[in-house]
């Protein structure tokens, strides 16, 4: 029978906790920034990515003597598939942003709860629930708000649309995480599906014919390794102290970051529509995840 830790190391786990995770937050919101730094074709910057945060991860495993077996071939398989869908997102992501703005790509992004409301119920069979469908039109109507106007041929409208698909690939992505979540540590789980994306794209990397200059390429270092790898590693281990709805809040905060640091280094300032519907997405996502919060706590009184 374990001692029960003392109130004021309990408190100061979940202070580190809480910490870490909002540094982590804080990286991952730091990417979009690099889709305007690195003057290349979204398609190598997400290869460049995801080469350094496999390679970072890989050496990561080896250092603390982690395996990298996979048990079932299924497994394998979907791993491959997940990494497919992974590059997906990333390109989807840095290209929205390329062809609107930071805040454009990671607000369509944070609505990537939409999908996963009705991915869960057709893959888990779960019960698809009134407050999840609130949520998903709210989510729905902060997107409608952002779009300036419904024509492929304004580049906000084609920044919004890729941004959907970001956001669609993405919620895909976390679904099928939650079937390796039970199985696997989440450094093994981002470790195959960046190796798998990066082998994906190497002939889409190649066909480009693009040399990238040194600080192009060590700009990919440290999107790679710092604000991907060391950024999921830190998410990671928070999750081990910290409430899954406290960390879905801080999630939420990348949208937030992400067009604060697109004000500060790129003098990029977000129209009254985007922050009205960043307010609308991020609203709806953190009030989605504190009333998660009550009904676990409210249960556990129970």
């Amino acid at each position: 029978m374990g001692i029960a830790k003392p109130p004021k190391k309990q408190a100061h786990i979940l202070k580190k906790a809480f910490i870490t995770v909002n540094i982590s937050v804080l990286f991952f919101g730091m990417a979009g920034l690099f889709a305007r730094w690195i003057h290349l074709p979204a398609i190598l910057i997400t290869f460049g990515r995801v080469v350094f945060s496999a390679g970072a991860l890989g050496l990561f495993m080896l250092a603390r003597g982690e395996s990298f077996r996979i048990e079932e071939k299924k497994d394998r398989l979907l791993l491959i598939l997940a990494g497919v869908i992974l590059a997906l997102h990333w390109w989807s992501f840095l290209s929205s942003i390329q062809q609107s703005t930071v805040a454009i790509g990671t607000i369509t992004f944070s609505s990537f709860p939409l999908f996963v409301t009705f991915l869960e119920p057709l893959v888990f069979h779960k019960k698809l629930t009134k407050r999840s469908l609130i949520m998903a039109v709210l989510i729905l109507l902060g997107v409608c708000v952002t779009v300036p106007e419904f024509s492929f041929k304004n580049q906000m409208a084609a920044g919004i649309l890729t941004g959907m698909v970001s956001a669609l690939s993405y919620a895909v992505l976390t679904v099928m995480n939650k079937r390796f979540a039970g199985r696997y540590s989440g450094t093994l789980t981002a470790f195959y599906e960046q190796a798998a994306a990066a082998l994906v794209l190497i002939p889409f990397a190649l066909s480009l014919k693009v040399v990238p200059a040194l600080s192009d390429l060590g700009l990919l270092l440290i999107l790679g390794i710092v604000t991907t790898a060391a950024a999921h590693t830190l998410f990671i281990s928070s999750l081990k102290s910290i409430p899954a709805y406290l960390a879905g809040v801080c999630s939420a905060m990348e949208t937030v970051y992400g067009i604060l640091f697109a004000f500060l280094f790129l003098r990029e300032v977000p129209s009254v529509r985007e922050i009205l519907g960043a307010v609308i997405i991020i609203g709806t996502v953190i009030g989605a995840q504190l009333y998660e919060g009550w009904l676990a706590e409210h249960k556990e009184k129970e």
